[in-house]
C-alpha cells in the first residue's frame, strides 16, 4: 500500500513536471555545471546545516528539561514550542523580520535565516528527542554516577548513544525543513540570498522556465536522497533496545540550583518563540496609530482582500483537510513505519529513503505536477479537494516514519519470544509488547502531521480552490495585496490558527495519562 500511494500521488506528478521541464529546455548537465547553480547549492546546504546545529543546541536542553524533570509549566512549554510550527513559513518569516525590524537589526541576512529557523523547528527537537528521553531507564545512568562517571561522562557514553536514533531523526527533519524551506527564505532571506526552492519557484512561476526549475529539482531530490541514504545507515547503526515500556518519572526540583539551571535550559528556545509570537499579536492589533481587534472582527467579513469569501471560512477548510490528512498520512506512514522497522534487506532501506523524498522535493514541484499528471479523464483529479488532502498527507507521512521507526526499533525481540514461550500468540505478543512504545510514538506522529497540514501552503497553494482556501493560501493572498489592513487581517488569521493550535495541544497534553508529548 505504501509503495502504491507513493507511486501514484508523488512519483508520477514529480516525473510529469519533470519530464515537461526536459523537454522545453536544454540539458540537465548544463544546468548543473553553472557556476551560479554551484553557488546556489552550496548556500542551501550550508545554512541548513548551520540551522540544524543551532536548532539543536537551543532544543536539546529544552528537550531534557521538558522530559526529565518535573518543570513546572512543562506541557505550557511544550505547547509554545509547537505553535511556531504549525504557521506557515511565511507567517513566522515576517514575524522574525518585525521582530529584527523592532530590535533594530538587519534582515536579508544568514542570521536571519537561522533564528526564522530555529523558531520554526525548535518543536521538533522538543517533541522527537524529548519523547525518546522519556523512555530511556534512569537507573542506567545512576549506575553510571555510583561507578564514579563525571556528569560529563554519564552524558557522553551513556545517553547520548541511547538517544542517538532520535536525535538522527531529529535532526534529518530539521535539515530537510531548512534545505526545502521557502516562506523563510522569501521572506527573511530575500532575493540576495537565493536558495534551490527559491530559484526553482522563480524559474517555474516567473520566468517560466521549466527546463531550469526542472534541473534545481533533479539536483535537490539527489541531495536529500544521499543524506537519507546515510542517515538510514546510521539510524540502523545506531538502534537500541534500551528504552522502557514505561515513561521515566520526572526528577523533582529540590534546590535553586537545580531549578536554575532547568530554568536557564528552556529559557533560549522559549524566549525565541515567545518573542515572535508577540510580534505576531501585536501586529494583529495593530489599527492605524493604535490598538484594537477591527482586524479580527473584518475576518468575518467579505471585504476587498481578494479572496472569494470571508477569510475566517478557510479556518473551517484548514481543520477538516487536516484532519483528513492526518488520518491518511498515519495509515500510510504506520504500514510504512512497521515495514522498515522490520525489513533487513535492500527493499527496506529503498522504502525507507522513498517516503521521506516529499520533505526533500519542492513544493512548487509537486503542486504543479499533481495539476499536470492529474489533468485528463480517468483521473481529472484537478479541482477535487481530495487531492490537497493527499498533498498535505505526503508532507505529514515522513513525520509519521521518522517518529515510529526508532520506537519500534528499539523495541527488544526477546519480549516478543518471551511473550511466545509463555502461550501468546503472535497478535497477543504485538498487541501487549509493542503497544505501549507504538501508541506513544504514533501520539507524536500524528501532532507533527496534524500540524504540518494545517501549515502546508506549497503545493496547496496550487491545489486549493478560490471558494475554499487554507488559512495559508488565504494568509497569502491577505499579504500579497497592499495595504495596511489587508495584512493585519493576515496576522489575525495566523494568530487565529495560533489559538486553535495551543488549544487542542493543551487538550491532548492535559489528556496523556503518561505525561509524553506528541
Amino acid at each position: 500500500m505504501p509503495v502504491a500511494f507513493l507511486a501514484l500521488f508523488f512519483a508520477w506528478p514529480v516525473l510529469a513536471i519533470v519530464l515537461r521541464g526536459l523537454a522545453e529546455d536544454g540539458s540537465v548537465v548544463d544546468v548543473w555545471r553553472r557556476r551560479s547553480t554551484g553557488d546556489v547549492l552550496w548556500f542551501t546546504a550550508g545554512q541548513a546545516a548551520l540551522s540544524t546545529l543551532v536548532t539543536l543546541a537551543i532544543g536539546l536542553p529544552a528537550a531534557w528539561a521538558t522530559a526529565r524533570t518535573a518543570l513546572p509549566g512543562r506541557r505550557v512549554v511544550r505547547v509554545l514550542v509547537l505553535v511556531p510550527f504549525v504557521l506557515p513559513t511565511l507567517v513566522v518569516g515576517a514575524a522574525v523580520e518585525a521582530l529584527f525590524e523592532r530590535f533594530g537589526a538587519r534582515t536579508g541576512s544568514l542570521t536571519a535565516i537561522v533564528v526564522a529557523h530555529v523558531v520554526f523547528n525548535v518543536a521538533v527537537v522538543v517533541r522527537i528527542v524529548g519523547g525518546h528521553w522519556s523512555l530511556l531507564d534512569p537507573r542506567v545512568e545512576e549506575v553510571a554516577r555510583v561507578l564514579g562517571a563525571s556528569p560529563w561522562r554519564v552524558v557522553r557514553e551513556v545517553t547520548l548513544p541511547r538517544l542517538a536514533p532520535a536525535l538522527w531523526s531529529a535532526a534529518a527533519i530539521v535539515f530537510l525543513f531548512c534545505f526545502t524551506s521557502f516562506g523563510v527564505i522569501l521572506t527573511v532571506g530575500g532575493p540576495g540570498l537565493p536558495t534551490l526552492e527559491t530559484e526553482i519557484w522563480r524559474h517555474a512561476t516567473r520566468r517560466t522556465d521549466f527546463g531550469t526549475a526542472a534541473a534545481l529539482a533533479l539536483l535537490q531530490m539527489a541531495a536529500v536522497v544521499v543524506l537519507l541514504v546515510v542517515g538510514g545507515r546510521l539510524e540502523r547503526r545506531l538502534a537500541s533496545g534500551a528504552t522502557s515500556r514505561r515513561v521515566a518519572r520526572p526528577r523533582p526540583l529540590r534546590t535553586g540550583r537545580e531549578r536554575a539551571v532547568v530554568v536557564a535550559a528552556v529559557a533560549p528556545a522559549l524566549t525565541l518563540v515567545v518573542l515572535a509570537l508577540s510580534i505576531l499579536v501585536e501586529r494583529s492589533l495593530s489599527v492605524g496609530s493604535g490598538h484594537g481587534i477591527e482586524r479580527y472582527r473584518e475576518l468575518f467579513r467579505r471585504t476587498d482582500s481578494g479572496l472569494v469569501v470571508a477569510p475566517a471560512e478557510a479556518i473551517g477548510n484548514s481543520l477538516v483537510i487536516a484532519c483528513a490528512a492526518t488520518a491518511l498520512a498515519l495509515v500510510v506512514g504506520g504500514l510504512t513505519a512497521r515495514s522498515v522497522a522490520a525489513g533487513r534487506g535492500r527493499a527496506g532501506r529503498v522504502l525507507d529513503v522513498a517516503v521521506m523524498l516529499p520533505l526533500g522535493t519542492s513544493a512548487v514541484t509537486l503542486g504543479f505536477g499533481i495539476l499536470i499528471a492529474f489533468d485528463s479523464p480517468p483521473l481529472d483529479w484537478r479541482s477535487s479537494r481530495a487531492m490537497v488532502v493527499v498533498a498535505q498527507a505526503l508532507v505529514g507521512i515522513p513525520f509519521v516514519v521518522r517518529a515510529m521507526v526508532p520506537a519500534l526499533r528499539s523495541i527488544d525481540p526477546r519480549l516478543h519470544e518471551a511473550a511466545a514461550v509463555l502461550g501468546a500468540d503472535p497478535r497477543r505478543a504485538r498487541a501487549e509488547v509493542d503497544r505501549p512504545v507504538v501508541r506513544r510514538a504514533a501520539q507524536v506522529a500524528a501532532g507533527f502531521a496534524f500540524a504540518v497540514s494545517l501549515g502546508e501552503f506549497g503545493a496547496t497553494s496550487f491545489l486549493a480552490r478560490p471558494d475554499a482556501p487554507t488559512v495559508p493560501t488565504a494568509m497569502y493572498r491577505l499579504l500579497g495585496r497592499p495595504g495596511e489592513a489587508l495584512r493585519g487581517q493576515a496576522m489575525a488569521l495566523a494568530v487565529v490558527l495560533a489559538v486553535l493550535t495551543a488549544a487542542s495541544a493543551t487538550v491532548i497534553e492535559w489528556r496523556r495519562r503518561d505525561g509524553v508529548g506528541w
